[in-house]
């Protein structure tokens, strides 16, 4: 068994690189496909704020800053320094702020992970108890309506209802109870300021994991070996902790880290925006406006990896909750 989960792993890990390397290079060629660039932006924007007369938009100022930013260099010649770069996590220099691209995302990376791992616990907090009573309850008047509550919140977009709670419960707003912007100092005053972000992000999370824990546990509360329990005389209590919530828990419990990837990858920037917080989505999105393509690349080599790691994660996971789960097959 641990021989087959390290050759698991290794055959894992080695697919990391080409992963990587596939979807760098299908983003690189969309955005030399695309209109406009950094040299256009810049040279729009000195036309704007120049004196009439002063700016002079010739050939030799887009030379030098094609030269500047390295686009007199040949297109795969460029490619090949970026992923050469990116081996020892060296991604470039941004254009617009003259700053490494690491450090800006060094700075922007825990924002966005702390986001996004405080909104799936809610998500998991609220389901996995609400998914396990309407088990115990299936077809009840409890069970319909949490239906009707959490299928109405999926149909919420995540920026509308953040804007909601900013426009209700935000500084400034009808009832003005939370701040907004940033995360504030000090341990209290950072969870005060997550509380309306992580809301706006977890409302429409709860339908999917809720309806899967309520199937996997009447699921497991139909198989024979909890016939058999009960025949055996054990209370219901007992059998529901002893053998069903453990064998239906296994699916929701490895599937924290795909969770969490999903967190970060759907809902993130819209919400980031709204409450004005400095996450990794809305450094690529600024990045994106501004044709800064070192950080647009890099927060999506970011991004991208960080997706890899918990996916295999999550497989390590069923593999310690679950000793049947053949690996052999899987490789």
């Amino acid at each position: 068994m641990v021989g087959a989960v390290r050759r698991y792993v290794v055959k894992r890990l080695l697919l990391v690189g080409p992963a990587l390397f596939g979807i760098i290079a299908l983003n690189f060629a969309v955005v030399q496909l695309a209109p406009g660039g950094p040299v256009e932006s810049l040279v729009a924007h000195y036309r704007a704020l120049a004196p009439v007369g002063v700016y002079r938009g010739g050939a030799v100022d887009v030379a030098q800053l094609n030269a500047q930013f390295g686009f007199d260099q040949p297109l795969l010649t460029r490619f090949w320094e970026m992923v050469r770069g990116y081996l020892t996590f060296n991604l470039g220099t941004s254009f617009t702020l003259g700053v490494p691209v690491a450090g800006l995302i060094w700075q922007r990376l825990p924002v966005s992970l702390s986001l996004g791992l405080w909104s799936t616990l809610m998500v998991y907090a609220v389901s996995v108890p609400l998914g396990i009573a309407k088990a115990v309850r299936d077809g009840s008047r409890f069970d319909v309506g949490s239906s009707v509550v959490i299928l109405a919140l999926y149909a919420v977009p995540g920026f509308l209802l953040a804007s909601f709670l900013v426009v209700m419960l935000g500084q400034g707003g009808v009832f003005p109870v939370f701040p907004l912007r940033g995360l504030g100092d000090g341990v209290w005053d950072y969870a005060w300021h997550m509380v309306l972000p992580t809301v706006a992000m977890t409302a429409g999370g709860f339908a999917s994991l809720t309806m899967l824990t309520k199937n996997s546990v009447l699921e497991e509360m139909n198989k024979l070996y909890v016939t058999t329990a009960r025949a055996k005389g054990l209370s219901e209590m007992r059998v529901m902790l002893r053998h069903v919530l453990p064998n239906a828990m296994l699916l929701m419990v490895a599937g924290f880290p795909a969770a969490l990837t999903a967190i970060l990858f759907t809902s993130a920037l819209l919400v980031e925006i709204i409450f004005s917080l400095q996450g990794l989505g809305q450094l690529g999105y600024t990045a994106a406006l501004q044709r800064d393509y070192p950080v647009m690349f890099g927060t999506l080599y970011v991004y991208t990896l960080t997706g890899l790691i918990l996916r295999l994660l999550g497989d390590l996971m069923v593999a310690v909750l679950d000793p049947r789960i053949d690996f052999d097959a899987r490789e």
